[in-house]
């Protein structure tokens, strides 16, 4: 995600992002269920880290993380985390091959513009081990927008990023829906998935 408003935004308010949601989030359903799939000690790759706390809540757990963000700010914010291993980084930046047992793309692939999202699924998909998990977490829509802040957004349904991932040979599962007030100050509803891929291609 190299886009300069949307960076710009993130790093100007990087601290009062973590303030608002840098919670402590390990009883969400979502990382919890995540968590639970993945073997002991699993390595996972947090993109689009933000502030690191979903990172944060996933080394209580004795996962080993990995965490990127195209933020300089949301960069600078995460490495306040104690053990946390963090690099600036944008989505097609992820080189890694069958290295992570799971990846959580928890709401940074809706600033990618539309047409990249193939590519940066594919580099995803082989970053994940054979048999490893992603999750993902997007804005529920049409289209493309910028915020009143000035982000840039993409917008999915449901069945098309499902058959995005299944173009992908993977297997989607643990659809959870919902609305929640984001940075901007406006209610929007997401939804979240994983896919998971083959022990075997």
């Amino acid at each position: 995600m190299n886009d300069r408003e949307t960076l710009s935004v993130y790093d100007a308010r990087a601290a009062e992002y973590a303030e608002s949601f840098g919670k402590d989030h390990a009883s969400d359903p979502s990382l919890r269920a995540f968590i639970d799939a993945l073997p002991d000690g699993a390595k996972v790759l947090d993109l689009g880290c933000g502030p690191g706390s979903w990172a944060a809540a996933m080394l209580a757990e004795g996962l080993e993380v990995d965490a990127v963000d195209a933020s300089a700010g949301m960069v600078a914010q995460a490495r306040n985390v104690p053990g946390l291993q963090v690099r600036q980084a944008s989505f097609d930046e992820i080189y890694a091959v069958h290295v992570y047992d799971g990846i959580w793309a928890n709401f940074s692939l809706l600033h990618a513009p539309r047409d990249d999202m193939p590519g940066h699924l594919a580099r995803l998909h082989l970053a994940l081990k054979p048999g490893g998990l992603m999750h993902i977490g997007l804005k529920t829509g049409r289209g493309a927008a910028r915020d009143r802040l000035g982000r840039f957004y993409t917008y999915y349904t449901v069945t098309e990023m499902t058959g995005l991932l299944e173009a992908l040979g993977l297997s989607v599962g643990d659809l959870r829906e919902g609305a929640d007030k984001g940075l901007d100050g406006v209610v929007a509803g997401w939804f979240t998935l994983t896919a998971r891929k083959p022990q075997q291609e």
